[in-house]
């Protein structure tokens, strides 16, 4: 993501006496039930990278429930990744590791040598970052994933040109309206364009609070 404007702009809060260690609402509402989906529907072995992983709440979250998988988390972010290493060393954990700073819409993440990787995640991502970011994301998938490794997406999505709220549609006139090249990404007519094309296919879509939708894709 290269965008100067970043989901830091969003409502943050600290949590630490230096400034660094951000906490945010949204992340506190949806972490129960996006780790719910998550422990459904990936690997509970093996090795996780997560890109864009902001204030680093999820990785500490998901990762303390999975002590047999080795997570990588990290964010292009220079705020995102102090952050995300205030809550890495109040976490303790030892199969938690970062922050990176891949920036998912380059050619190359630097991190190619430490995969494969069983398991890649996204969470509220590519609607806030050029389309370019989702490109990269799926080009990366195809590099970086073992074979039946999978791509967890999180995030709001439209269906066959259809937002699945009106709540969806006005968040997607408010993200354009920010930056046009931001945006609700369509299942149909974004990604399985861009599945097809990087070896991946859709394996389940799961409903989630809020408007939101876990996309869940295996590597073929």
């Amino acid at each position: 993501m290269t965008n100067k404007q970043t989901p830091f702009e969003t409502a943050l809060e600290n949590r630490d006496s230096d400034g660094t260690k951000l906490f945010s609402p949204s992340t506190a509402r949806n972490r129960d039930p996006i780790r719910k989906t998550f422990l459904e529907t990936m690997p509970h072995t093996g090795k996780i990278l997560e890109v864009g992983a902001g204030t680093g709440e999820h990785a500490v979250h998901i990762a303390s429930a999975l002590p047999d998988v080795t997570w990588h988390t990290g964010d292009p972010d220079p705020s995102a990744r102090a952050s995300i290493m205030a809550w890495l060393r109040d976490a303790a954990l030892p199969n938690l590791s970062g922050p990176h700073a891949i920036d998912v819409s380059t050619e190359e993440w630097g991190i190619e040598a430490d995969g494969p990787f069983d398991g890649l995640l996204s969470i509220n991502m590519i609607h806030i970052a050029p389309f370019a970011a989702a490109q990269g994301l799926f080009a990366g998938a195809e590099r970086i994933l073992a074979p039946a490794g999978k791509l967890f997406l999180y995030g709001p999505f439209s269906k066959d040109g259809i937002h699945i709220s009106p709540s969806n549609e006005t968040f997607d006139r408010s993200l354009k309206s920010r930056n046009p090249h931001w945006g609700i990404r369509d299942i149909d007519a974004d990604l399985l364009p861009l599945a097809e094309k990087n070896g991946l296919s859709l394996e389940r879509i799961v409903s989630m609070p809020a408007n939101n939708l876990s996309l869940i894709l295996r590597k073929n």
